[in-house]
């Protein structure tokens, strides 16, 4: 029997986690490819590979040379195009694909979200909830708000931000995971009045959420985009080696 081989899109603490796992079961080949947007990604066991596959053809073409058995895709949830282009590939060449997504949050009693679909319209909302605001949106969504003159953005994101930017605007460098310490003091230290974030999920970012909470302030939450059809989801490591037949670490 040949030696199963596992490609993992990856990038993400889940992704990193289910390489190890994969890595130390016998028989098992587990590549991870990286997008090769950050430039110090942590340590991953097994094989790396870097870089983009050149979409969907692309990655179909190596599924096919490289005998992939199996194909997850553990990307980030706002990687749609990733995960569009892996379900196109995945069904082009017949080899089973499972997403491996951390469950998304849900607002409590005392939060004060406002659920948006799109960064464009977080940008819209704003003027009307604050004028002080900090982005945790990402590197490359800054473009949605460079037009809103008369706020002042905090973006934190782990490498500086790319252009365009908003005009008034101070950049934060910093990588999770934060305490609720941490991010009340952020809050307090720049005066934010209102939070933009992603629905990421998952618990090394999710403090900004309670000091947000516990401050009274609104919060702006851009939902996930929707998920191929028919493609399995799961969320964590156990689930995906279930799925895949491999039993559990």
């Amino acid at each position: 029997m040949p030696v199963p081989h596992v490609l993992v899109l990856g990038g993400t603490t889940e992704a990193r986690r289910l390489a190890a796992a994969l890595a130390g079961l016998p028989g098992v080949r587990v590549t991870t490819s990286l997008a090769g947007r950050v430039t110090r990604p942590g340590a991953v066991d097994g094989e790396v590979r870097v870089g983009g596959f050149g979409g969907a053809d692309g990655l179909a073409v190596w599924l096919r040379e490289q005998r992939v058995d199996a194909l997850v895709d553990a990307t980030h949830p706002f990687a749609a195009t990733i995960t569009a282009n892996a379900a196109r590939a995945a069904a082009a060449c017949g080899t089973p694909l499972v997403i491996l997504r951390r469950p998304g949050w849900h607002p409590g009693p005392g939060d004060r979200w406002h659920q948006v679909a799109s960064l464009p319209e977080a940008a819209g909302l704003l003027p009307r909830l604050g004028r002080r605001v900090l982005l945790t949106t990402g590197r490359l969504g800054l473009g949605a708000f460079a037009h809103l003159a008369g706020l002042h953005f905090v973006a934190r994101s782990v490498e500086p931000p790319e252009p365009p930017f908003p005009p008034d605007l101070r950049v934060l460098l910093a990588r999770g995971p934060f305490t609720v310490a941490d991010e009340t003091a952020v809050l307090r230290d720049h005066r934010i009045d209102v939070v933009v974030t992603k629905d990421s999920g998952g618990a090394a970012t999710a403090a900004k959420l309670t000091a947000a909470r516990d401050l009274a302030l609104p919060v702006v939450v851009v939902r996930r985009p929707p998920l191929p059809e028919g493609v399995p989801v799961v969320p964590d490591v156990p689930g995906v080696l279930e799925r895949l037949g491999l039993g559990s670490p």
